[in-house]
């Protein structure tokens, strides 16, 4: 069957050239697709390391025992992406749970 595209609303034949570059477009895609889910979970936990900076700085206000809860859970962030190797796996990572104040 062929493919088609429309134009000005009327429905056209894709030509040979014009279908390669539709699936080389559809191919660089799904190429990128571990790279991008990686760069989404990268970001994601980016954040939750932002938000938990003050927790292990030297004047913070908690006990050394939640310091070292802090300090376990941010590890456990920045491995995160240790090992991973498809989108599926990617999906599928747990993050860590926060410590309690």
């Amino acid at each position: 069957m062929a493919e088609h595209k429309l134009v000005d609303g009327v429905k056209v034949i894709l030509s040979d050239a014009e279908i390669a570059q539709r699936q080389a477009d559809e191919n660089a895609w799904n190429a990128g697709a571990f790279d991008r889910s990686l760069a989404s979970l990268r970001a994601k936990r980016n954040l939750l390391l932002a938000s938990s900076d003050y927790t292990v700085l030297q004047d913070s206000p908690l006990t050394s025992v939640k310091k070292s809860e802090w300090m376990t859970y941010r590890t456990g962030l920045r491995n995160l992406t240790q090992g991973l190797t498809t989108v599926e796996q990617v999906n599928a990572v747990a993050f860590p749970l926060k410590p309690q104040n």
